[in-house]
């Protein structure tokens, strides 16, 4: 028996896959289940943020068919184990998150355990269980959203995290499922060095990083995989865009808020290069976003170099995974509402990086966008792909 186990691991803001209902949501399946072909992992955690969407009072329904109808696929029938938790209790207001995680172990993998948060111990893994609800009462799945007086400034809203530990052939691994707070306006995420959003992502991915190790529970290597919402330091990005450029605010009538920024080419007829507002962030080369997977833009994303004490990341070489039109023609198009960035991530504790096997010269760790050239909605999943040493002897 090799030492190894197969491990894919994906995040999906799935959000706008209940908003617009339809053609996109079958294509994003197909878009998965040609991953897990691809890559045949013995162990997949599918970890999903935004459940039912904006209008998840309505939407609901399409979400727990959603994924009733990946636990049913034929595609998934090999996977002869799955625990799947969604968390669809909208009415339960003050812990409510839309998140949901599934699991799959395939029939190869034997010796899997899961931890019993009550009874405080491991169990072997049998059968599919399907947990719908506010996940209350279940033993083997921690649920926490952010509390209220983090952010007294902001409006409250439905962000948390999901944790499960697992036991994979005698190598034990905490997986937890994060949905972290979005930047609210692109004019306030321009007025500082790091924005007060990026500082509030901080605080509230810090707490997170805190109750794993710190918990009753015995620390395990780690896997953060969500929607950490990070952003590029935009107000470092707009001066190096419009470097050249001649800038103007345009301040509300009212007073000293500024309404709008816009970014002129001093010649070339005095062309609009970079137009911001609340909820608008449209810069004329877009393409820089695409071009060599944005590389050149990567210094910009500085929000986990504030935990590089604690958590490291594989080398992304994928465009950002956000904001993409859901516009089904222009599947690799940005929409001008949010400047483009790496929202979505894998991220893991310095343990859990060790976990990873890297043979020689073969590219068997994979970390990329799923669906690159489909409309997958406004986010692109992410996924990591690698096997795993496990403690076989």
């Amino acid at each position: 028996m090799e030492p190894f186990a197969d491990v894919l691991l994906v995040t999906a803001n799935v959000g706008s896959l209940f908003d617009n209902v339809g053609k996109i949501q079958s294509e994003w399946l197909q878009e998965l289940y040609k991953t897990v072909h691809t890559h045949k992992p013995q162990f997949i955690g599918l970890h999903f943020q935004e459940v039912g969407g904006k209008d998840y009072t309505a939407n609901m329904d399409h979400a727990e068919n959603f994924f009733r109808s990946i636990n049913s696929s034929v595609e998934m029938k090999e996977y002869d184990r799955a625990r799947i938790y969604v968390d669809n209790q909208f009415q339960a207001e003050d812990s409510f998150t839309a998140l949901g995680s599934m699991y799959f172990i395939h029939k190869t993998l034997k010796d899997v355990s899961q931890y019993d948060f009550n009874a405080k111990d491991f169990r072997p893994v049998s059968g599919r269980d399907v947990y719908v609800g506010s996940m209350s009462g279940v033993a083997t799945v921690e649920k926490e959203k952010f509390p209220k007086d983090f952010w007294p400034d902001f409006k409250w809203s439905r962000k948390g995290f999901m944790r499960t530990r697992w036991i994979i052939r005698n190598q034990g691994l905490d997986l937890v499922n994060v949905h972290l707070f979005h930047d609210a306006s692109n004019l306030i995420a321009c007025e500082s060095s790091p924005s007060i959003y990026s500082a509030n992502r901080r605080n509230a991915l810090r707490y997170v990083i805190d109750r794993m190790s710190g918990s009753s529970c015995v620390p395990l290597p780690l896997f953060l995989f969500g929607d950490f919402n990070f952003r590029l330091d935009t107000l470092s990005l707009v001066e190096h865009l419009c470097i050249s450029a001649d800038v103007q605010k345009v301040m509300k009538d009212s007073g000293n808020r500024v309404q709008k920024i816009i970014c002129e080419e001093k010649d070339n007829d005095h062309q609009v290069l970079l137009q911001i507002e609340e909820k608008l962030f449209a810069y004329v080369h877009q393409a820089a976003f695409r071009e060599d997977n944005g590389r050149a833009l990567l210094k910009y994303d500085k929000e986990v170099a504030a935990f590089h004490d604690v958590i490291g990341e594989e080398d992304i070489r994928f465009p950002p995974s956000y904001p993409y039109s859901e516009d089904h023609s222009k599947p690799t198009q940005y929409m001008n509402t949010r400047c483009p960035a790496w929202c979505d991530r894998i991220l893991m504790s310095h343990s859990a990086q060790k976990l990873i096997h890297r043979s020689d010269g073969e590219t068997s760790v994979v970390y990329n966008t799923m669906g690159p050239n489909v409309c997958m909605g406004d986010h692109k999943p992410v996924f990591l792909f690698f096997p795993m040493k496990t403690n076989d002897h």
